[in-house]
């Protein structure tokens, strides 16, 4: 790691003053995988949302969906979301869906930076074929209800303060990246950007 980088993540912490980094996206977008390895940059505690409502419920996801629906498990995890944004300093993962609420959206915008790691279907279903516990893929044609849910929430996700595309790197080629997207950000780069015109 160069001095460069590692000085950009100590500014970074700095601007963000206390505000936590919310990663949103799809399952299989690398939100928990690049979120330890930001976390571990900034020197930031590393939240999973989906374990902290798993430990709220004390059942697993795929159970709580089961059980009581996903209706249940949306008030669920928007009432878990509330209160960890309120923790201060931290790098957030959140599940696919909690963007989707507008109270949990509101929230995040209010005390939080939001991080949108965007990818393709095809990074996606490479990354989710690992995995048997996805509740919303248990469907005889996963693909099709990944591009549904693509469909749905990627108009929602362009609200995010800031995109990075997530792309078949290591996690700490991605955290860099995302830690480079919020310099700029915080540094109001992208608007001079735009108000450029050469």
């Amino acid at each position: 790691m160069t001095e460069q980088s590692t000085d950009m993540a100590g500014e970074v912490a700095a601007r963000l003053n206390g505000r936590p980094i919310v990663l949103i996206g799809m399952m299989g977008a690398g939100k928990s995988a690049i979120g330890r390895k930001l976390a571990a940059r900034l020197d930031w505690p590393f939240v999973d949302a989906d374990h902290e409502i798993e430990a709220a419920a004390n059942m697993s996801i795929p159970d709580i969906f089961e059980a009581y629906g996903e209706p249940e498990f949306r008030r669920l995890e928007a009432s878990v979301m509330a209160r960890l944004l309120d923790a201060g300093s931290s790098v957030l993962a959140t599940g696919g869906g909690a963007f989707m609420n507008a109270d949990t959206r509101a929230a995040i915008a209010a005390s939080a930076v939001s991080v949108w790691l965007s990818a393709d279907i095809d990074l996606l279903m490479a990354r989710v074929a690992r995995k048997s516990t996805r509740p919303l893929l248990k469907a005889p044609d996963p693909r099709a209800v990944m591009q549904k849910l693509i469909d749905e929430r990627y108009p929602v996700y362009a609200r995010a303060d800031v995109t990075v595309a997530s792309r078949d790197a290591s996690k700490e080629e991605m955290a860099q990246t995302v830690i480079e997207a919020l310099h700029d950000h915080l540094a109001g780069t992208p608007e001079k950007a735009a108000q450029d015109p050469t």
